[in-house]
């Protein structure tokens, strides 16, 4: 009886309308990110970045047919100081090879509002700056992210992130 009683009450719950949107949502944030190869954020410690401390990434890809879109996820205070923000980008191929750019991030518009998402005074921008590139080799790639803003420490940068997900055609 107490078996019974159970299952019937399971079923009920089955058929609630909140476990219906509950599983719809479970489905789509789980289909919403198939693109995604790699994601991952770092703390900047007492959020300001130093020069000599870099933010680094181990990625392990065995696909080299298909093209991959990088992002560069940032989160700063309202407080940042700056209106954009210069990085070193190193990488390091599997076969021991490296290469090195200097990219700029735009954070703030022209009228001074901060691009991005922001909640209370912290801002999150997620901000493309590599599409449709494919890597050469398969293995694990290194990326290094200096900050380069001809400041020892830059104040306000609280989270560093990179995100490469696959290349669709819009």
């Amino acid at each position: 009886m107490v078996r019974a009683l159970l299952s019937r009450n399971s079923l009920r719950s089955l058929l609630k309308p909140e476990f219906y949107l509950g599983a719809l949502l479970v489905f789509f944030v789980s289909s919403c990110d198939q693109q995604r190869v790699f994601e991952e954020n770092t703390p900047i410690p007492d959020n300001i970045w130093k020069v000599d401390q870099p933010v680094t990434f181990q990625v392990d890809i065995d696909d080299t047919l298909s093209g991959h879109n990088f992002y560069m996820n940032i989160r700063h205070a309202e407080g940042y100081p700056f209106s954009n923000l210069f990085v070193f980008l190193k990488t390091e191929f599997p076969n021991g090879k490296a290469a090195r750019d200097t990219i700029e991030f735009v954070l703030q518009n022209p009228d001074g509002k901060w691009s991005g998402s922001g909640l209370g005074d912290l801002w999150d921008s997620q901000i493309q700056f590599k599409q449709n590139i494919r890597f050469p080799l398969k293995g694990t790639y290194t990326f290094s992210i200096e900050q380069a803003m001809r400041t020892p420490a830059l104040p306000m940068i609280m989270e560093m992130g990179m995100r490469i997900e696959k290349y669709e055609k819009d």
